[in-house]
């Protein structure tokens, strides 16, 4: 489970359509963007790279989560448990925006 060069944490979202999960977990994403630094990559189900994904993982809900490329979830996105994760990752804009300012 690496991050990017940069250390950005990768977060893969494999949603279905017509999926309430699916939606709730972008939703939460995009509400978790203005706290924490990661980068969302959402993976159509019925690609060639969700498929795999799909096969790999064998999520039993949708939609699989990854993060940094290992499984995260399937279902319903835990949100405690995935802020926790960033958090420990080091991904919070206010500790990414000090860490600068301590180098500068």
């Amino acid at each position: 489970m690496q991050a990017t060069p940069s250390g950005t944490v990768v977060i893969t979202v494999v949603p279905t359509p017509a999926c309430h999960f699916c939606e709730d977990a972008e939703q939460a994403l995009t509400a978790l963007a203005d706290t924490f630094d990661f980068e969302l990559d959402l993976v159509p189900f019925d690609s060639a790279h969700g498929a795999r994904l799909v096969a790999e993982h064998r999520p039993a809900l949708n939609p699989l989560v990854l993060v940094d490329g290992a499984y995260f979830s399937a279902g319903r996105l835990p949100r405690k448990k995935l802020i926790k994760l960033l958090t420990t990752r080091g991904a919070g804009r206010l500790a990414a925006t000090e860490a600068g300012a301590r180098r500068g």
